[in-house]
């Protein structure tokens, strides 16, 4: 009878257990498809796929998030019960296998989602300093692993914009002249630091990229153009 009983118990205990697997394969399963749905919704108004020349290596060509943390997992998934407008642009670094959908704003559902531009930067596509977003446990932690010289493009529905990556740097929490405009179209990603810290972290990681080349239409090109050469007679003085 014991035996009986013991058996009984395990199938049970075993049957619980492949539930619980099945919900949580489920569930990210489920958040992976989410965040491609926007992704493929941006695509859609661009004429652009997912990934558009970016050479991933195998087995990445979802989401990764063996780097977020079980709380930004959470809400990520918490997030997709809420309805967003399309992303503005699509963030791609082939060096980090990152691909994000870029939203208007910078409040918790939208960085739960994706990452965001930064009210009063500049908007992709245009002139300025775009300043872009992200939780340090969520999409943007990959970019401890960021380094000088890293591509990254900038998706919108007209036109792609390609930067590389020129400085890291750390600042106080509340410096906001790392969003200033600088003396070329540039962008700049925010994000939390230390990226491991427990509680809120009390600085934040900056990484500043510029402009390299785009397909901005004529006229911008020709402010471009000036802008860089404007730079390059202030670097040789």
């Amino acid at each position: 009878m014991k035996k009986t009983g013991a058996r009984r118990l395990e199938l049970v205990l075993l049957a619980v257990g492949m539930s619980l697997l099945a919900l949580y394969l489920a569930s990210r399963l489920y958040s992976v498809v989410a965040s491609r749905a926007a992704l493929r919704e941006f695509a859609a108004i661009s004429g652009q796929t997912p990934m558009d020349g970016v050479d991933l290596p195998a087995g990445r060509e979802h989401v990764d998030f063996s780097l977020w943390s079980e709380k930004r997992r959470a809400a990520y998934e918490e997030s997709l019960a809420v309805h967003f407008d399309g992303p503005i642009a699509v963030l791609r670094i082939p060096q980090l296998s990152l691909e994000v959908p870029v939203f208007d704003g910078t409040d918790e559902l939208v960085l739960n989602r994706g990452v965001g531009r930064i009210i009063g930067t500049g908007r992709p596509g245009q002139a300025g300093n775009v300043g872009i977003a992200g939780h340090r446990d969520g999409f943007f932690r990959c970019l401890k692993d960021i380094q000088v010289g890293a591509q990254i493009e900038l998706a919108t529905p007209s036109r792609n914009i390609s930067y590389a990556v020129d400085e890291m740097t750390i600042v106080e929490q509340d410096d906001v002249s790392v969003l200033r405009p600088r003396t070329r179209p540039a962008l700049t990603l925010v994000t939390c630091y230390p990226f491991y810290f427990v509680g809120n972290a009390p600085k934040r990681y900056i990484v500043h990229a510029h402009i390299t080349e785009s397909n901005f239409p004529s006229g911008n090109k020709e402010t471009i153009r000036e802008v860089k050469t404007t730079n390059q007679q202030e670097v040789t003085k």
